[in-house]
């Protein structure tokens, strides 16, 4: 499987590049040698091969969410640079 230049440009054009023409001819051998490499790829016999799903056979290894506070109440409010006994107070954002 070869691509010619044609498509080499169509493709630079579909994603926006664009090569002088030794850097196109460079692109060209390449792209040429990626699917050279797939096609490779496409005659194995994967036939007893099954699909993977997963990267890695670990289920959910997270820690349990566990909701609790960790910063109190005044310990927030004592970095605001403005608050009103218990709020922020914030610019005003509507009219």
């Amino acid at each position: 499987m070869s691509t010619d230049l044609a498509t080499l440009r169509g493709l630079a054009h579909l994603a926006r590049l664009e090569f002088d023409d030794t850097k196109e001819q460079q692109m060209l051998g390449d792209l040429n040698k990626i699917l050279d490499w797939v096609d490779q790829l496409r005659q194995l016999d994967t036939t007893d091969v099954e699909p993977l799903v997963h990267l890695s056979q670990e289920i959910n290894v997270l820690r349990p969410d566990e909701a609790h506070n960790s910063v109190s109440h005044q310990a927030g409010l004592s970095n605001a640079p403005r608050k009103d006994s218990d709020y922020f107070r914030v610019p005003k954002v509507l009219d």
